[in-house]
């Protein structure tokens, strides 16, 4: 049997969504001023989502995403005080909204702006020492990540469609074929999304679990020349890679 504080809970979230008012809440114009209440309600959880999914909310406008956020909100309700931790979903709600299958890139970008997120929050992590890297044997060296490290393999080109929707940026078309990204919060607290090839993906996923030689030979097995070089800088300069204790 679910408790008092359950039914209520429950009962409240039902007032909120448009049914009776919940047990107990009684007084002069006690439905008009619930309705405030669960107007505001509505207003704040669409602007939390909406600055959780900026892309999304410029690319379908203002009132749209109101719109969207009260849809999206009916069936996926936060479940913590804490408003960033709300909207792992979003992405999979957006993937199955019929209208907007013409767009279907949308659902990608809410992947990385949802990952982004994660990332600022991510637990810190001392990054390797730039001469242990250049001095230790690769055959030997293993190397961990950064817990804000995180590669998405999408369905389209949603790294473009985000980098086209930043501040400064000039719109075009968006390519063809899917994008691998790569997210992670620098040592400045930017967190930036940058087009990765599936050989780099392949590093970054075996890095953790072997040497770095280990690591740079299963990009090879995905692309023969691949150059792991332009990764590890990247991975070096952001304070992505951390060091483990040298294999046996």
């Amino acid at each position: 049997m679910p408790s008092d504080h359950a039914r209520f809970t429950a009962a409240f979230d039902a007032a909120l969504r448009g049914g009776p008012l919940p047990p107990g809440v009684t007084g002069p114009e006690a439905e008009r001023r619930f309705a405030v209440y669960r107007n505001n309600v509505a207003v704040g959880l669409s602007a939390a989502l909406a600055q959780r999914f900026p892309v999304i909310h410029r690319l379908v406008g203002a009132d749209y995403f109101a719109a969207l956020a009260a849809s999206f909100g009916a069936i996926d309700r936060p479940r913590s005080p804490v408003m960033a931790e709300w909207g792992a979903g979003f992405a999979a709600y957006l993937a199955g909204f019929p209208p907007l299958a013409g767009w279907p890139w949308m659902a990608d970008v809410a992947r990385i702006e949802h990952a982004r997120g994660v990332a600022f929050h991510a637990a810190d992590a001392a990054p390797i020492r730039p001469e242990r890297l250049a001095t230790a044997d690769p055959a030997t060296l293993w190397l961990g990540l950064h817990p804000s490290v995180i590669v998405l393999s999408l369905h389209h080109a949603g790294v473009a469609v985000w980098a086209m929707n930043q501040p400064g940026a000039t719109p075009g078309p968006v390519p063809a074929g899917p994008q691998i990204a790569l997210i992670l919060r620098d040592p400045s607290w930017s967190v930036p999304v940058t087009a990765i090839s599936p050989a780099d993906a392949a590093m970054i996923a075996a890095l953790p679990n072997g040497s770095l030689t280990a690591a740079a030979q299963a990009a090879q097995a995905v692309q023969p020349d691949h150059d792991p070089q332009p990764l590890l800088l990247h991975l070096m300069r952001s304070g992505s890679l951390t060091d483990t204790e040298t294999a046996p």
